[in-house]
């Protein structure tokens, strides 16, 4: 039920890695994912699941220790209820290897201008509550602060039901309601997944 309260959003710096090492659980949030999946190889990613997905959590919070801030985690009267990651577009050297959301052939894969938020975390019970919309919020003022001019992201278009482990780059609707346009010359050729951007 939402908690009418509203959500106070920090970035994961290394002060809060215990508070978000508790929050994602021994699952990493999800599946041993340790919010690593895009800025790790297929090989990488599936090496550190193993052994209780130690070496995926040993990145997180490698990157939580180090000068950029991998995420901000969303609070509601001190308790963790979201996360959301993002940072500047060529960390996340699995995006820009991706068939269909890699920059398209007139953009620089090095332009640490352009930022991507590639995912959302929120357990199943502080969903439809708002959390993921006032994470967005903060995200944007984060990458403006940190000096993108543009903020991109990879939503899934919900207008066909998908499963609720597809939407953890969140919809296209939230987005939309944000600002965000989707880039005509950067949608994929396949799949639910729609590139939108928001110029800031």
């Amino acid at each position: 039920m939402p908690s009418g309260r509203a959500i106070d959003v920090r970035p994961a710096t290394p002060d809060r890695w215990r508070e978000l090492a508790a929050f994602f659980g021994p699952s990493g949030a999800y599946s041993g994912c340790w919010c690593t999946y895009w800025r790790r190889t297929s090989t990488e990613f599936d090496a550190g699941c193993r052994d209780g997905a130690k070496g995926n959590r040993a990145v997180l919070r490698r990157l939580t220790a180090g000068r950029r801030v991998p995420g901000l985690i969303g609070y509601d009267e001190e308790q963790p209820v979201g996360w959301v990651s993002l940072s500047p577009r060529p960390e996340f050297g699995r995006l820009l290897r991706s068939r269909n959301l890699r920059p398209g052939p007139d953009e620089d894969p090095d332009d640490t201008s352009v930022w991507s938020l590639v995912c959302f975390w929120v357990p199943r019970g502080r969903r439809g509550d708002g959390v993921g919309t006032a994470l967005l919020a903060a995200a944007v003022e984060h990458a403006r602060r940190g000096g993108a001019r543009l903020l991109e992201a990879y939503p899934v278009d919900v207008s066909d039901r998908v499963p609720a482990a597809e939407a953890y780059t969140g919809t296209v609707a939230m987005f939309r309601r944000a600002g965000f346009t989707e880039a005509p010359d950067r949608q994929p050729a396949s799949g639910r997944r729609v590139v939108v951007r928001l110029e800031l």
